[in-house]
């Protein structure tokens, strides 16, 4: 009989699990849904690990800390994307990335490739102006509105964006680490979690005074 108390456990556990999404479906009810919730729910169970950091025992909190390393690791990342673009025609690391991004998802409306990084109008117009003289972006009128411009990468921008490629993606290599492959995984799924939540803010463009106000309220709610 104890040779089937482990099968009766795993029985156990998927009535469990199937309980558990009947009344807060979450996972699908399938063999992976199966293995996703038992990976989060050991990540619940697990203990918080809670590591040191500089001014911990004066009181600085964990958000001072997130907030000074994403802010070092954009500049991290700038010096690098400079490193890569060095002795090219490419003036900003926001250059490349526009054009690998018309590269990746085609033509797009001026705005809409301006969104999609995350940048400010102006800031992006300037980027696709520059682009535009460099030969490397066409331009041409929108088949669905008139007053708004549709931007493709060119067969020179293409061009330039291969030449650089080698040293782009060494870059991006680096910017990452010593990281593990599973230290990548998990650290892209906090990344999309906050990107997620940041994105909707920002494209809501909203007034400057207001924005602390209204993003604050929102947390407590949540």
């Amino acid at each position: 009989m104890k040779k089937y108390t482990l099968l009766r456990q795993v029985v156990d556990l998927l009535e469990t699990f199937e309980t558990d999404q009947k009344d807060s479906p979450k996972f699908p009810i399938d063999i992976n849904g199966f293995k996703h919730w038992i990976s989060e729910s050991l990540r619940k169970e697990a203990a918080v690990f809670e590591p040191d950091w500089e001014g911990k025992l004066e009181g600085r909190s964990p958000e001072s800390v997130i907030n000074t390393l994403i802010v070092h690791m954009n500049r991290y990342a700038k010096t690098y994307s400079k490193s890569a673009i060095h002795g090219s025609d490419f003036s900003t690391q926001e250059d490349f990335i526009y054009l690998i991004n018309l590269k990746a998802f085609g033509a797009m409306s001026k705005m809409d490739l301006i969104k999609k990084n995350i940048q400010e109008k102006s800031a992006g117009i300037q980027i696709i102006n520059r682009l535009i003289r460099q030969g490397w972006v066409s331009q041409e009128d929108s088949e669905t509105d008139k007053r708004s411009k549709v931007i493709a990468i060119t067969a020179a921008g293409e061009e330039a964006l291969a030449a650089q490629m080698e040293k782009i993606r060494l870059a991006t290599r680096i910017v990452t680490g010593d990281l593990t492959y599973a230290e990548k995984m998990e650290l892209i799924r906090l990344l999309d979690k906050l990107d997620r939540f940041h994105k909707p803010i920002f494209l809501k463009n909203m007034d400057q005074a207001a924005l602390l106000d209204m993003v604050g309220k929102q947390l407590k709610q949540e």
